[in-house]
This record gives C-alpha cells, sequence and structure tokens, in this order.
C-alpha cells in the first residue's frame, strides 16, 4: 500500500497568496530555509496505478502534473484516480472535485450524508458535476463497519467522527451533525500495517486516542503551533481551538499527545500545516523541538509504503 502526500499545507498554501507574515515574506525572498507547499491531500493506492485521492483541494491540477504516477497514460484520455473520498466538505478539501469534470464517466465519491448534503446545498459541487461527468455517491456510515473501494483491493478504511464544525455555507453550520468532520484507518490487509489521517483534530476524544495508538503511521493535524497564533499575528480573531485544530506546542498540544502515545515505532506525521506555523522554518527552533520529540513535517510529495 502506498501513500502518496499530494499537498501538505494548510488552506490558501504556501506562501499563501496575499499573506507577508514572516514565513510567506521569507520563502518569496528566499530569505527563509522554507519550502513551497500546496493544500492538504493525499492518494491511496494498492497497485501503484489506480488511486483513492483523499479531499480534493484547490491545487490538484497542479498535484496531478507534479505526481507522475496520477496520469498512467494507459489511453488517450486517462487518470490514475480511480475514486475520490472527502473527510469533510471545506473548500480547502472538495473545490478540485470541480476540476475533474472531463471524466468520460461518473465521479465515485465517497462521502458522509452530513458532507453529501452540504455537497448538494450550501457549496453544489455535486449538483454542478451531474451536468459534467456526475458523480456516483457512495455513503460512509459511521457504524464502525469497514469501508471497502473497489480501487483498492485488499485495503480497508474505517471512518472516525471528529468534533468539529461544518463549513460556514452548510445548512448546518450553527448544529454540527455526526459526520461533517471525519478521520481515517486505513489498513494493508496483507501487512496488518495501519495509518490514521486525520488533518483536523480539534480534540483527541477516547475513540480517537485508541486508533492513534494503533497506527504504524499518523498524518495528523499539523495546522497550528500555538493556541493564540493567528490572534497574535493580528490575522484572525480566532484562537486555534476556535478554528477546530490543536496547537502543537503547550499542555494538551499535539506534542503531549503524540509522546504520550508511548510507541517509538510508529511514524509521526504532521499535515495541514498553516502558512503561519514556525515549524515551516526547517532550521528554526520550533523544528528542533519537533526531532527532538521524533516528529515530523509533511512536504508535498512525501511517499510511505505499508
Amino acid at each position: 500500500m502506498k501513500i502518496k502526500v499530494l499537498g501538505s499545507s494548510a488552506g490558501g498554501g504556501f506562501p499563501q497568496w496575499n499573506c507577508n507574515c514572516r514565513n510567506c515574506d521569507g520563502v518569496r525572498r528566499g530569505t527563509l530555509k522554507a519550502t513551497r507547499r500546496t493544500e492538504s491531500s493525499i492518494a491511496v493506492s494498492a497497485n501503484g496505478e489506480d488511486w483513492l485521492l483523499i479531499n480534493a483541494s484547490p491545487d490538484l491540477l497542479a498535484q496531478i502534473a507534479a505526481n507522475m504516477e496520477l496520469q498512467p497514460a494507459r489511453r488517450i484520455r486517462d487518470s490514475g484516480i480511480a475514486a475520490a473520498l472527502v473527510i469533510d466538505a471545506q473548500i480547502d478539501h472538495v473545490t478540485g472535485l470541480l476540476m475533474l469534470r472531463e471524466r468520460d464517466a461518473p465521479l465515485p465519491l465517497y462521502a458522509t450524508d452530513a458532507v453529501w448534503q452540504d455537497l448538494c446545498t450550501g457549496f453544489p459541487v455535486g449538483v454542478i458535476l451531474s451536468h459534467y461527468c456526475g458523480v456516483e455517491h457512495h455513503r460512509i456510515v459511521l457504524d464502525g463497519s469497514p469501508l471497502t473501494i473497489g480501487a483498492l483491493p485488499g485495503v480497508q478504511i474505517e471512518a472516525l467522527p471528529l468534533s468539529s464544525k461544518a463549513p460556514p455555507y452548510s445548512p448546518h453550520r450553527a448544529a454540527p451533525e455526526r459526520g461533517d468532520n471525519i478521520g481515517l484507518v486505513i489498513t494493508n490487509l496483507q501487512s496488518g500495517k495501519r495509518v490514521f489521517y486525520a488533518p483536523g483534530l480539534g480534540a483527541i476524544e477516547p475513540h480517537v486516542l485508541a486508533a492513534m495508538r494503533c497506527a504504524d503511521l499518523l498524518l495528523v493535524d499539523g495546522t497550528l503551533w500555538t493556541e493564540d497564533e493567528m490572534i497574535r499575528l493580528g490575522l484572525s480573531k480566532q484562537s486555534s481551538a476556535d478554528m477546530g485544530h490543536l496547537p502543537q506546542s503547550g499542555p494538551g498540544g499535539m506534542i503531549e499527545v503524540l509522546d504520550s502515545l508511548g510507541v517509538q515505532t510508529v511514524r509521526k506525521v504532521l499535515i495541514h500545516i498553516n502558512n503561519t506555523n514556525p515549524i515551516l522554518v526547517e532550521d528554526g527552533p520550533e523544528r528542533r523541538v519537533l526531532t527532538e520529540h521524533g516528529i515530523e513535517v509533511a512536504s508535498d510529495g512525501m511517499t510511505f509504503e505499508l
């Protein structure tokens, strides 16, 4: 089983198009040791040729161009993307679905009922694509039963509900529903190796912690370094918690959570990194702290085999 990081940044990418924070300005000018990133998305394959796209960011076309595996060129019109799965209905994770409109068959799309409702109302991607390739919706039911996807033989996916908010355009923004945001446990049934993927984690609930403890690879929320990062920089009035993300530092932060797992063999990787986060500076003190704790920072193109 292969896991490919297509994009590792939070919304807006890095550098963000309209931001002149220290990180964004520094990477543009070449005064910081930092690497550009596109918006968060991964792809999973059992055979290296057919891929499940997990989240479709606005940067999808650039990500396809940067990853030749997604274009196997078996016929005149072709794609390695056999199906898509979205963990929420946020712009960052579903806008790229519109870029797949030239398909010659309906797009198999896996989503919870709550997310599918958003994609048919507040942000009607499903309705729009019905005028092009069409969408074949497959329900993700949060009853503990595994999800089997035809394009991934020998791979099992389990969806876990996460505490979060629906997007601002969602009909249930003010009344969150189970399934607005999910994490995924992806298992190679042959090797028994597991990946836990959750780019947006606002709280470490018992079932989430249990999934993290059983994983061989963690791809988890790396959005912000501190709880007040955006407020302190004058970029937002919202804290990390308000935005639905657990900061890395401080009591109860992601570093402390990952340290508590007590598993030396698990690979711990932060993904969905906001442009303001100082861990983007490769020779900075925050990156050194992560290294001391055995935590990596995802970058575009990073590949894992389990």
